[in-house]
């Protein structure tokens, strides 16, 4: 990849986990994930591929967010089907609200993916046989913890074809409101 290509990267905005739900999610993905295409940690992605040429925007923007933001709550719901994977299912409208603020900024420039509202979830398992996916959906179906947590900031990483870089974390610190 050349120098130009690798600023052209485009960029990728995740809600950060409480540190204990990072790490249970995590040892999930290392158990279930094929290891080959296990890059990352777990992790719930906002935007998957927003334009580099808006990083100096979305970083002011991000920091301003952070400001006026404490700690968004969020729970975590259950099981979804990938299909050919497994996810943990989150309801987060103060999440979303938030996302929705981003995404109304940068109308007109989302890939497809991201002009949608996602469907917020940690991926555990990726690209198995379905009958794989099924098995680990049936046991986490009987074991997952339904449990309230809250999403402590953002952050901003760069794709570059397989382990992301890591641009900038925002940690939520305001005293005002959730989303």
């Amino acid at each position: 990849m050349s120098e130009a290509q690798g600023l052209a990267a485009p960029l990728i905005l995740t809600a950060e986990l409480p540190p204990d739900l990072h790490r249970w999610a995590t040892q999930l993905r290392a158990m279930h994930f094929p290891p080959e295409r296990n890059h990352l940690e777990a992790h719930v992605t906002l935007f998957h591929a927003l334009p580099a040429a808006v990083e100096d925007e979305l970083r002011a923007l991000l920091g301003r967010l952070a400001g006026d933001h404490r700690p968004i709550p969020a729970r975590l719901e259950g099981v979804v089907n990938l299909g050919r994977g497994t996810a943990l299912g989150i309801a987060s409208p103060a999440m979303l609200a938030l996302r929705a603020i981003i995404a109304e900024r940068f109308h007109g420039l989302l890939t497809a993916q991201d002009s949608h509202v996602p469907r917020l979830h940690i991926t555990v398992q990726n690209k198995v046989a379905p009958a794989a996916a099924r098995a680990l959906r049936e046991k986490l179906e009987a074991e997952l913890p339904r449990r309230s947590f809250a999403f402590a900031g953002l952050a901003l990483f760069r794709y570059r074809g397989g382990p992301w870089e890591a641009v900038r974390r925002y940690p939520f610190r305001g005293a005002g409101r959730a989303a």
